[in-house]
């Protein structure tokens, strides 16, 4: 949509350019603004992205309950619950981390590692692990969980105003495995309780939920791609499993140099063909 509206302002400027009459200039704008509506219009489309909506509001639904279970524990002083809590809660912001990012403001409040802000507006999830992971303590971390708590209801609040587009959705998509692969798999997410895991499966299950949505739309522009961007998500996750112990996920810390590596190997695999999800866009 956005490329077409570029477009429109690049067509009037050159008829103006050259002198082409008004009614030409006129006559080409209406043609691309009608080419801008018969792509919005696609019915296909238009229900992924009501159903990825549905989807978002529905992890970041869990998320609050989840955070609110979490900081409660840290405001009462339970160490090991919060631990226990802590990982779990985060993954329903990993999974829907391409419409949490929208808000920028929100974002670095909710999940800034440290370093990524001046270290007095440092907060949020990543702030309180260290208290609980680094110093076993919640003592001196119930003010950034009250924040934390306001943080996450004002995004369950914002969330409801995003405009979910197809290229919202191909962007994220690739974004997510894209994070994973740049950061999380070095284990600098969860420098200090070192459940990364955690996160890179939400990330992997948000980008699988994008995709299973446009799949349909996708195998009638190219049936083998969406078989191939299949079979790489089943040779992650199989991977992934590998690393459970009763359906939770081992410390980052466990895992060899060779495992990591075939992780990262894998979520490139998979990142290549899914950045050709654009196709769906195409006429």
């Amino acid at each position: 949509m956005k490329k077409l509206k570029i477009a429109t302002a690049i067509i009037l400027s050159g008829s103006l350019l050259f002198g082409c009459s008004q009614d030409k200039t006129e006559s080409k704008e209406k043609e691309v603004q009608q080419q801008a509506k018969d792509s919005s219009q696609n019915p296909m489309l238009d229900k992924v992205s009501e159903a990825y909506r549905s989807y978002a509001i529905e992890e970041i639904d869990a998320f609050v309950v989840e955070t609110e279970a979490f900081t409660n524990a840290v405001i009462e002083g339970d160490v090991e619950k919060a631990k226990a809590l802590y990982a779990p809660a985060r993954m329903h912001y990993e999974r829907a981390e391409p419409i949490a990012e929208v808000f920028p403001d929100l974002d670095p409040k909710i999940d800034a590692r440290e370093g990524d802000v001046p270290q007095e507006d440092w907060g949020g999830y990543h702030r309180i692990e260290k208290g609980l992971w680094e110093n076993n303590t919640t003592k001196g971390y119930e003010k950034y969980a009250e924040q934390l708590m306001k943080d996450t209801k004002q995004l369950r609040a914002k969330v409801e105003t995003v405009e979910v587009t197809p290229d919202l959705l191909i962007t994220g998509a690739v974004d997510l495995l894209n994070e994973v692969s740049t950061s999380k798999v070095t284990g600098e997410e969860d420098r200090y309780s070192h459940t990364d895991l955690y996160d890179f499966a939400a990330n992997v299950q948000g980008a699988e939920k994008i995709f299973e949505l446009m799949k349909p739309a996708l195998k009638e522009k190219d049936e083998k791609l969406a078989e191939e961007v299949e079979m790489r998500f089943t040779k992650l996750f199989s991977l992934l499993n590998q690393y459970k112990e009763n359906d939770k996920y081992i410390s980052y810390t466990e895992l060899k140099e060779e495992e990591i590596k075939e992780l990262s190997q894998s979520i490139n695999e998979l990142a290549e063909p899914l950045s050709q999800l654009g196709i769906v866009l195409e006429g």
